[in-house]
């Protein structure tokens, strides 16, 4: 007789398979389940405003940075660098001499310099540059500009103005403190026209709180006495300090 005809061994089969019918309904109900996570996360982030407020501060610079070196020539290259060493060292001595500040050293060089005559080059010397950077009040920037060089400094490569770094940490605090006030009347603004209620902060993000670099204003020169020796006019100016918040808020 064929097995698969036989009655006893098609009951005993259809006994196993029914045995295993009632996993369906259950994988059934939690794919069910996992396909409604989505949806109801998707929902929980349509109920959210993201918005993004912006604080600044205007502070007066009371600080001028400076960069100012010696830069010496000659036929030797251990000449010019005994050279560009010497008078270094003696505007090195003064600034000590005056207090300034972050005083430290920018750049040491030494190249030789060639002339080009129907296109041959020939070597005729060296130049040594020694450069120093410092802090000072700006009111004492004039002065000490003309003392440098009355020293031996050669050239003054940059002068740029900052506040104090007291009062850059005051303006960056207050400037973060105006970005959240204006990030979250933005957001009362939109959901008040559209009678929403603003219910929690979800997420804080700080995009920073920085002051730009002021610009170098021009030097200019004043009428003085002739008999009077003339002082270098150094005039800051203002800067920013800016910050901003974007905040993510549930309604």
């Amino acid at each position: 007789m064929n097995p698969i005809m036989n009655p006893t061994i098609f009951l005993s089969y259809l006994d196993r398979a029914s045995r295993r019918l009632p996993i369906f309904p259950v994988a059934v109900g939690l794919l069910a389940m996992s396909l409604s996570y989505p949806a109801i996360a998707q929902e929980r982030l349509l109920n959210t405003l993201t918005v993004t407020g912006r604080g600044v501060e205007v502070i007066p610079t009371t600080m001028t940075k400076i960069q100012l070196g010696v830069e010496v020539q000659g036929k030797s290259a251990k000449e010019v660098q005994q050279e560009a060493a010497r008078r270094s060292t003696a505007v090195v001595e003064l600034l000590r001499s005056r207090n300034v500040a972050k005083l430290q050293t920018t750049g040491i060089r030494l190249n030789p310099t060639y002339s080009y005559d129907n296109s041959v080059q020939r070597l005729i010397g060296y130049s040594a540059t020694n450069t120093v950077s410092f802090q000072i009040p700006t009111e004492q920037a004039g002065s000490i500009l003309d003392e440098a060089v009355q020293a031996g400094a050669t050239r003054i490569d940059r002068v740029s103005f900052t506040a104090s770094d007291s009062a850059i940490t005051t303006a960056q605090r207050e400037a973060l403190r105006e970005a959240t006030q204006d990030a979250q009347q933005q957001a009362d603004v939109v959901l008040n026209t559209l009678n929403l209620t603003r219910k929690e902060i979800v997420s804080i993000q700080i995009n920073g709180a920085t002051p730009p670099q002021a610009p170098m204003p021009l030097f200019a020169r004043t009428a003085v006495n002739a008999e009077a020796a003339p002082t270098t006019p150094v005039i800051g100016g203002e800067q920013e300090v800016q910050a901003s918040v974007t905040l993510q808020i549930s309604y």
